[in-house]
């Protein structure tokens, strides 16, 4: 297959400090409008070490967005209107467990949600889906995910759910503990409802956490934002090795997996009520494929 016919089908999101790929080649940059508004930023896409590629500044270039301001839904579109398959997500986090340190990579396999004012949905209007997301993340990626930072020699954990908090203030002593004591491993700001989002439209997508810190339940060694950053040089480095390796591996991969027909049952709506909607014009880049004539 040509860079041309693979173009954009793996996308990396970058999170805190990861705001740019290196090594990346034939560099062009999208910018694209959606139904939904503007994603973070332009998409660039190119080619590492061949293989054709799309990268997306979840926080945009220079940070310019808090967790609640990120436009995921205008991001999950616009990568799926390039014709990306699968994604693989890098966010920044906070460690609720002792075995957990900073500088660690999480591959988590749940999240939970405790976020207040974000859309999660693309739909409404007139359509309703209910897609399920019992697991969230595709255990496929996951898989090659892990197998890439063992053969990196990362130290990491496969596994463990991660919490997700409406920000952007760091957590409370008290809801630090609660989490912890519901058994949370990570705990972060971004991941929904970009994971839920990517799972509507049918994207397979998993996360790589990047611990940073310890949240604020350990005394003496409470989150700040130098923490963050000390520990981010040492995570981003590691990032931009997993993403070349994983380029390689996701680009032979083939998608059999069930993120790829998560809308296949998912409508609840019967098709003579929204065929002719506006609705349905908005959503029709992820319908088409089971009602188009």
């Amino acid at each position: 297959m040509s860079v041309k016919e693979n173009l954009a089908r793996i996308a990396f999101i970058g999170g805190s400090g990861l705001y740019e790929i290196d090594g990346i080649e034939n560099v062009e940059e999208k910018a694209i409008d959606t139904p939904f508004g503007s994603p973070s930023d332009k998409i660039v896409t190119g080619t590492i070490n061949g293989v054709a590629c799309a990268f997306l500044p979840r926080h945009g270039r220079g940070h310019v967005y808090l967790p609640s301001e990120i436009n995921q839904r205008a991001n999950m579109y616009a990568l799926k209107s390039i014709g990306v398959e699968q994604i693989v997500a890098f966010t920044a986090c906070g460690s609720l467990k002792e075995k957990i340190k900073p500088k660690d990579f999480v591959i988590p396999d749940q999240i939970f949600d405790r976020t207040k004012n974000r859309p999660s949905t693309f739909f409404g209007e007139g359509i309703v889906a209910h897609v399920g997301t019992a697991n969230p993340f595709c255990n496929d990626i996951r898989d090659a995910i892990h197998q890439s930072v063992y053969e990196l020699g990362i130290e990491h954990h496969f596994g463990g759910a991660y919490v997700c908090i409406e920000g952007p203030q760091f957590s409370t002593k008290a809801e630090s503990e609660v989490n912890r004591n519901h058994g949370f491993s990570i705990v972060g700001m971004t991941a929904v409802p970009e994971a839920k989002l990517a799972r509507e439209a049918e994207m397979c997508y998993a996360n790589v956490s990047l611990v940073t810190d310890f949240d604020v339940w350990k005394d003496g060694q409470e989150v700040t934002n130098d923490a963050v950053v000390a520990a981010a040089s040492s995570n981003i480095s590691n990032s931009r090795r997993l993403i070349k390796i994983l380029a390689a591996k996701l680009s032979s991969r083939k998608c059999q997996c069930q993120c790829r027909d998560a809308l296949k049952t998912a409508v609840m709506t019967a098709p003579e009520k929204f065929l002719v909607s506006p609705a349905y014009k908005k959503l029709a880049l992820f319908l088409n494929k089971y009602y188009a004539k």
